[in-house]
């Protein structure tokens, strides 16, 4: 499923009002009574340039911030390098800007270059978090930064990793699964789900993928099961979420390879290749995951069932029968459809209510879904879009909506089960091509879509939630989380890449967000506020997201969002009659300290999610409604 942004009608990316950034200049040698001047708070300060002959040309002037791990991520203290290769045809100046999410410069600057191919190399660091963009132009000779794959023309970009560890100090965790966030798309890039903060993957053991041509031909010993594991999952940093969708030829009831349509036609078979998947999780678990409880399964994968319902049942009993007669940690989940609500013949709670009867919750130990929420062509679709429509159908399609009704279905069915969303994602809207280009408005939105839609998924009583895509890909155009550097079109496999927005709204999420608890939403909100709040694990300090959505300044058909029409809401974070100070990080976990008094804080929300830090839990408890049948992580 996807979800689209529509292009925006102005805004370019081109290189902006250098005279209107502040440059930051330390004194000449030679200038003895002038004072160096400090860089303000999140700044972005580059120094130390070297320019040598030589260097590969991309146009007049190219840049990047290369890095050997191929991300263009570093972390806030580090020193990480700002390259200029230009091919000028005479002596030149490169004037170069350093762009936030919204378009605020955070850094800037301007250098003289000779004639001909030149690199220049500039040392640079940062008080500021999250993602930017490079923009660079020849006084004389002119142009702008070329496209770079799926990259479009006039940005280069970069992202610095926020530290949120003094206002939130790690959280103690009991076991491995009580982390909250997964990825797909990544397997072969470890560094990029440690930078992200990712702590959770997909390992695929489908028989269509393991036996592919006969039966009995996958048969791992423990040992074998051990030492042919991914690599990504032998360090124990990332578990696993082990899926089992797709059935070979040779065992389809239609003589073709089949996902999710049709059940195997042998289903004794079927339950003794559950069993081989157990006794391989079970010996990977036991070597590589001492420290986590449950080994976790994911049986179908958005079904577009074409079989029978009580077949779909009995699979369901097969592999459920199968895996626990192995393994004494098992977690069986599904359905796993695209939507959560009650909506349409496409939904997980809606699958749930017309499978129950025949006994399908005899057979699954949690649920999985995937966290889209309507089949529309724009996100400029927010997960907000219908929360105040009059009409009840529309009203139900709306992300809170959806989620609520599968609670609540969940819990009358089998209370109190696990609940994960192990897919959401948001790619561009409908018309825009990697060709032809994406704004820095629409990049924008992407990240506030995608990361608002993160937290209703938790918020509204997931314990995990997945995030879509890795890297830009061929034929959806714009799910991935990073720009392929190397692909006009996309690669499932890139190498070189950097990030988007989206990106380091994740990398900030994920810090604030893992570790805690859900304590439900905030009650009395007006129309137009969402909030959420969490704890931290071992009953440790508060965190409310936070942020306003009101469909006036969000047109769906528009592709132009508002950054910066704001709403103003009181939050209560301590008791009547105290005040104090509470830490606030933007959506790039960029933090402020903000003063209280008589125990409210009063905050100014935007369409981008804000995270309020405090210590009194009792006072945020108090006014949240817990989801249903959440039973914490």
């Amino acid at each position: 499923m996807i979800f689209i942004f529509k292009p925006p009608a102005c805004r370019s990316l081109g290189l902006l009002n250098i005279a209107a950034a502040a440059i930051y200049a330390f004194a000449s040698a030679g200038a003895t009574s002038a004072k160096a001047q400090n860089p303000p708070a999140n700044s972005i300060v580059c120094s130390s340039r070297t320019t040598t002959a030589g260097g590969t040309p991309h146009g007049s002037v190219w840049a990047d911030t290369p890095a050997s791990n191929g991300l263009r991520m570093f972390g806030q203290s580090a020193v990480f390098p700002l390259q200029f290769v230009t091919n000028s045809p005479g002596a030149d100046r490169v004037n170069w800007s350093i762009q936030d999410y919204a378009g605020n410069i955070r850094g800037s600057g301007s250098f003289a270059v000779p004639a001909g191919t030149h690199t220049s190399n500039l040392s640079c660091t940062s008080t500021a978090n999250g993602y930017f963009a490079v923009t660079a132009t020849l006084s004389n000779a002119g142009g702008t930064l070329p496209r770079a794959g799926t990259r479009p023309a006039g940005i280069a970009t970069f992202g610095i990793l926020p530290n949120v560890s003094w206002a939130l100090p790690p959280a103690a965790f009991a076991s491995q699964d009580q982390h909250r966030f997964g990825m797909q798309g990544v397997n072969d890039k470890p560094d990029l789900l440690d930078a992200l903060g990712v702590t959770q993957s997909i390992d695929w053991r489908q028989m269509l993928i393991k036996e592919p041509d006969r039966a009995y031909s996958w048969q791992p010993t423990a040992s074998q099961s051990v030492e042919s594991l991914d690599p990504l999952f032998k360090t124990g940093r990332i578990s696993r979420l082990v899926r089992l969708d797709g059935v070979p030829a040779w065992a389809s009831r239609t003589g073709a390879a089949e996902r999710d349509t049709y059940a195997p036609k042998d289903l004794t078979y079927f339950q003794n290749y559950m069993s081989r998947v157990a006794a391989d999780a079970k010996a990977i678990h036991e070597t590589y995951f001492p420290n986590m409880r449950n080994n976790y399964y994911q049986v179908t994968w958005e079904p577009l069932w074409k079989d029978s319902p009580q077949n779909f049942v009995a699979m369901y009993k097969a592999a459920w029968e199968g895996i626990h007669a192995v393994d004494p940690h098992a977690v069986v989940m599904g359905v796993a459809s695209p939507d959560p609500g009650m909506t349409g013949n496409w939904c997980t709670a809606n699958l749930l209510r017309t499978y129950a009867p025949l006994g399908l919750m005899k057979y699954v130990d949690g649920i999985a879904t995937h966290g889209y929420y309507a089949n529309h062509d724009s996100p400029a679709f927010p997960p907000e879009l219908y929360d105040t429509s009059p009409e009840p159908y529309y009203q139900r399609q709306a992300l809170i909506r959806q989620m609520r009704d599968l609670r609540s279905e969940m819990q009358s069915l089998k209370p109190n089960m696990r609940l994960w969303s192990t897919e959401l994602g948001v790619a561009y809207d409908k018309g825009i091509k990697y060709g032809n280009g994406i704004s820095s408005n629409q990049l924008y939105a992407q990240a506030a879509v995608a990361a608002r839609a993160h937290l209703i998924v938790l918020g509204e009583g997931a314990q995990v939630t997945y995030f879509f895509f890795g890297s830009d890909y061929p034929g959806e155009v714009g799910f991935g989380t990073f720009f392929d550097l190397d692909h006009p079109e996309g690669d499932f496999h890139a190498t070189s890449l950097s990030p988007k927005p989206e990106a380091m709204a994740f990398a900030a999420m994920t810090r604030i967000i893992d570790g805690t608890d859900t304590l439900g939403h905030l009650n009395n909100l007006p129309a137009s506020v969402y909030g959420y709040a969490f704890q931290r694990l071992g009953h440790g300090p508060v965190v409310t997201a936070l942020w306003s959505h009101n469909n006036a300044n969000w047109p769906t058909h528009s592709g132009v969002y508002s950054q910066s029409v704001s709403t103003t809401y009181a939050l209560k974070v301590d008791a009547p009659g105290t005040s104090g100070k509470v830490t606030v990080f933007d959506m790039m976990g960029n933090p402020a300290i903000m003063h209280y008094t008589n125990g409210v804080v009063n905050l100014s929300l935007s369409e981008a999610p804000i995270y309020v830090v405090s210590s009194n839990a009792d006072v945020i408890k108090a006014n949240v409604t817990a989801p249903v049948g959440y039973t914490g992580q």
